[in-house]
């Protein structure tokens, strides 16, 4: 293509925390530029933050249903190719199922919906449309990720025998709700946020993760769910127990109440032979362990490495890569594969490497099971989809 993907942003405007990052995130690999944008219900909020983005007073809209009508219309050199949609959880599955209809593609934080019901929707949609849709899971963009996921593949450590996923964070320690914290408020609140706080926040994140790199399914749960600050109205600290296909159980910890934890994601999985350990908050390493022999340690753009990580190394070993790149490759993979599309080619699997509908039913599948067993006085339930 000789031109820039075009995109739409639905939220993110002023205030917000995770529209920053998806602008940063996009525009890293300089495939994509914002182009319009509905950043807030508030039609004030919304005006001054597209002026503050520098974009056409034309293309700044006060609600996402004009944007897309609009973008709609306008000439195909000039409407946008896609939107992103970083509005909290009862604001996704609306403006993603508008999009699909008047054909544009979508990027979508997660949880992808509200309930499973509406993810089955969207994913219905989908797959009628033929449209490209990018579910942010942004762990799953870490080069030493994509290394552990292509190990497991190989055979490195044998057949899974254990997955062990931790997820806590200690920011809601305190009732943060209560004090004007934006962020607190609607991922505390059941009506924006949905059947599951923490676990709809990050217990999803820890989910796909290890879903992800060892490339089975979880088949059955048993969760204890706690509600910890007192008068808070969803789940702040969970621990699950987790079965496998083909035999594998695990563990899954997802706590936000945590007290001096910043945003400690840990994944270990150990097979017949070995294991791999990799920490969110040391992300270039991923270790490698061995039944008869030193544990390895294998680092981002150092070595042999796999081609799913290497297409997704920015920089020479020993320079840190992080949170913003790993967000950044979901967009550039996105991007590259839209872009194959348009001009009729065909992306590589590298490429296509990034989490789609499917991961975002499997997302609202884990929140509502996870949510029942925790209601439940028989623990271990089947998984549903």
């Amino acid at each position: 293509m000789k031109r820039k993907l075009r995109m739409g942003m639905i939220g993110g405007g002023r205030g917000a925390f995770i529209g920053a990052v998806h602008r940063m995130a996009s525009g890293i690999d300089g495939l994509i530029e914002l182009k319009a944008g509905a950043f807030s219900s508030h039609p004030d909020v919304a005006l001054e933050s597209g002026r503050e983005l520098f974009l056409e007073e034309s293309r700044i809209y006060t609600d996402y249903k004009t944007m897309i009508e609009k973008e709609k219309n306008l000439p195909a050199d000039e409407r946008i190719d896609f939107v992103s949609i970083v509005t909290p959880n009862f604001v996704h599955f609306e403006p993603a199922m508008i999009a699909l209809e008047n054909g544009f593609h979508v990027v979508i934080e997660k949880p992808m919906t509200f309930t499973l019901d509406e993810a089955k929707r969207l994913q219905q949609k989908v797959e009628e449309t033929g449209l490209l849709l990018c579910l942010t899971h942004t762990y799953s963009g870490y080069p030493m990720v994509k290394e552990a996921k292509e190990l497991v593949k190989k055979g490195t450590i044998g057949k899974v025998r254990k997955v062990m996923v931790e997820y806590i964070q200690g920011w809601l320690s305190k009732a943060e709700e209560k004090t004007g914290n934006i962020q607190a408020g609607w991922r505390t609140d059941p009506k924006r946020s949905g059947a599951a706080g923490c676990m709809g926040d990050i217990g999803t994140h820890a989910a796909h993760l290890a879903e992800y790199v060892t490339g089975l399914r979880i088949q059955e749960l048993c969760a204890d769910l706690n509600t910890i600050v007192p008068g808070r109205a969803l789940d702040d600290d969970g621990n699950v127990l987790l079965k496998f296909e083909g035999g594998a159980s695990g563990t899954l910890v997802a706590s936000q109440v945590a007290a001096g934890e910043e945003n400690n994601l840990t994944l270990r999985v150990y097979g017949e032979t070995g294991g791999l350990e990799w920490r969110q908050q040391e992300p270039n390493t991923l270790i490698v362990r061995h039944l008869d022999a030193p544990p390895e340690m294998i680092r981002t753009g150092v070595g042999h490495l796999s081609s799913y990580a290497t297409a997704n190394t920015r920089t020479p070993g020993g320079h840190p890569e992080g949170y913003l790149e790993a967000f950044g490759n979901l967009y550039k993979n996105f991007a590259l594969t839209l872009m194959a599309r348009l001009e009729g080619k065909e992306a590589s699997a590298e490429i296509l490497d990034f989490p789609t509908v499917e991961d975002g039913v499997r997302g609202m599948a884990f929140i509502e099971n996870v949510v029942a067993s925790g209601k439940e006085d028989r623990k271990w339930k089947m998984f549903e989809v």
